[in-house]
C-alpha cells in the first residue's frame, strides 16, 4: 500500500484548503478596511490567493483568485465592482494560477519559492495594468503609465514586502510539515 492519499481524498483536502484561502481573502481586508489607504498598501486579499496557488495548485489558486474579489464586492461593496473588483479578478487569478503552476515546476526550496512568488507577483501586476487600461478605454477614461506604477508598485510596497517575507516562510514550513498538496505524492 502507498502512503499517498487517494485521489478523492486529495481533492477534498485541496477543496478544504482552497475554501480556507477564500475565507481568508474575504476576512483579511476587514483588518485594514477602516483605513482604505492601509488596505490598498497591504493588499490583504493577495496573500491567501498566492498561498492557495502554492498549496493547492494552479487551478485552485486561479479559481480562488477569480472568485474572491467578486464575492467580496457583492457581499460588502469593497472593492467597488468597476473598475476595482473587475481588474482584481484578473490580477488575483493570475497570482493564484502562476504561483501554483511555477511552484509545481520549480524546486521546493526557498529560492524556488521566491522565484515562483516574484514571477507570479509581476505577472499579476502586469495583467492588472492591462485590464485597468482596457477598462479605462471602455469607460472613456485614461489610465497612464504613472497610474500603473502608482497602483501596482508605489502604493503597494508595504504589501509587496509582507508577501515577500510571509509567503515563502509559510509555504516552506507547510512543505516541511508535509501539508502542501501541490505536487504528486502530496501528503496531508
Amino acid at each position: 500500500m502507498s502512503n499517498s492519499p487517494s485521489s478523492s481524498s486529495l481533492q477534498v483536502r485541496r477543496l478544504t484548503y482552497a475554501a480556507l484561502c477564500l475565507a481568508l481573502a474575504i476576512v483579511l481586508p476587514f483588518l485594514t478596511g477602516q483605513i482604505p489607504e492601509i488596505g490598498s498598501a497591504l493588499c490583504p486579499m493577495h496573500i491567501p490567493v498566492l498561498l492557495c496557488g502554492f498549496l493547492c495548485g494552479w487551478p485552485w489558486g486561479l479559481a480562488v483568485g477569480f472568485v474572491a474579489p467578486l464575492l467580496r464586492s457583492v457581499l460588502f461593496g469593497m472593492p467597488p465592482m468597476f473598475p476595482g473588483a473587475v481588474a482584481m479578478v484578473f490580477e488575483l487569478a493570475v497570482y493564484g494560477g502562476v504561483s501554483g503552476f511555477l511552484y509545481r515546476k520549480f524546486p521546493k526550496t526557498i529560492p524556488g519559492i521566491y522565484a515562483a512568488l516574484v514571477i507570479a507577483m509581476i505577472a499579476g501586476r502586469v495583467v492588472w495594468g492591462i485590464v485597468r487600461l482596457l477598462l479605462a478605454g471602455i469607460a472613456g477614461n485614461t489610465f497612464t503609465f504613472a497610474a500603473f506604477i502608482s497602483g501596482a508598485i508605489t502604493t503597494a510596497i508595504p504589501g509587496i514586502i509582507v508577501q515577500l517575507v510571509l509567503i515563502p516562510v509559510i509555504v516552506y514550513a507547510l512543505e516541511k510539515a508535509g501539508m502542501n498538496l501541490n505536487h504528486d505524492g502530496a501528503k496531508a
